[in-house]
């Protein structure tokens, strides 16, 4: 069975960040048994549609821009960055096929932040705390994370592992107010920035971590079952009738 996986290109104002950031992803998604189907940021919603009619799960990734906090309303502070309104508008498809039919939904780093403003909640615009959340690509274990027991995500930290497991960073907005329907299932010890986020539903896979697993994927047990548990749900999905769909108001 083939399984396909729609990731919406990371940006869509600067190609240089799209083809340093996006072969990790696809990397990590074809090992672990999917098909990427990149979903360009300036094609018509109908063939988005089309695009998204043959897949079975949705990854948003990482990207460079930050969220306007005029969707959540509040102004801008110093410190926040500019917006990419592609993105937002294929995130805003991608989110509603995903809640729509249940589709199993893995979001990464800025795309957890736009899973959580689209369950209408909000962020921390510029994040200042005594952990830095930004050390460099290059670093692979910037600061450990406290999984919540019983978690999805806790199912997925391998046996053995430290009790806190470290992760990479390369973020300065973060979760503020937590989205509707959305529990914490990793949060920094150190100072409390929610680190991950799962839908309260057994039924339907919506995970989110803050890190960048896909950066780690080949050196990390930890990011390899993330990536693992997400296409296995992805190739376990079923169509739903629409009259059994939800998504959020």
């Amino acid at each position: 069975m083939c399984i396909h996986v729609a990731i919406a290109e990371p940006t869509g104002g600067d190609p240089a960040y799209n083809q340093r950031s996006l072969p990790a992803y696809l990397a990590a998604l074809r090992s672990a048994g999917a098909t990427p189907i990149v979903v360009p940021l300036h094609e018509r919603q109908d063939r988005v549609a089309r695009l998204l009619a043959g897949v079975q799960g949705i990854l948003l990734p990482g990207s460079m821009f930050d969220i306007d906090p005029q969707r959540y309303g509040e102004d801008m502070v110093p410190g926040c960055g500019e917006s990419d309104a592609a993105r937002t508008a294929v995130d805003e498809l991608l989110l509603q096929d995903g809640f729509s039919l249940h589709k199993p939904i893995l979001a990464i780093c800025y795309g957890v932040q736009t899973l959580n403003v689209w369950l209408n909640r909000s962020l921390v615009q510029d994040l200042k705390t005594g952990v830095d959340h930004r050390p460099g690509r290059d670093v692979a274990e910037a600061h450990p994370v406290r999984v919540a027991p019983g978690s999805r995500l806790a199912g997925l930290v391998p046996l053995g592992s430290a009790a806190e497991p470290m992760v990479n960073s390369s973020h300065h907005q973060a979760i503020r107010v937590l989205g509707d329907g959305l529990l914490v299932s990793a949060f920094s010890p150190i100072d409390g920035v929610v680190e991950a986020v799962e839908l309260e539903s057994r039924e339907h896979f919506v995970l989110g971590v803050q890190w960048h697993p896909e950066r780690t994927y080949t050196e990390s047990a930890f990011s390899r079952a993330i990536f693992a548990a997400f296409v296995q749900a992805a190739a376990a999905w079923k169509p739903r009738r629409m009259e059994e769909s939800v998504a959020p108001a």
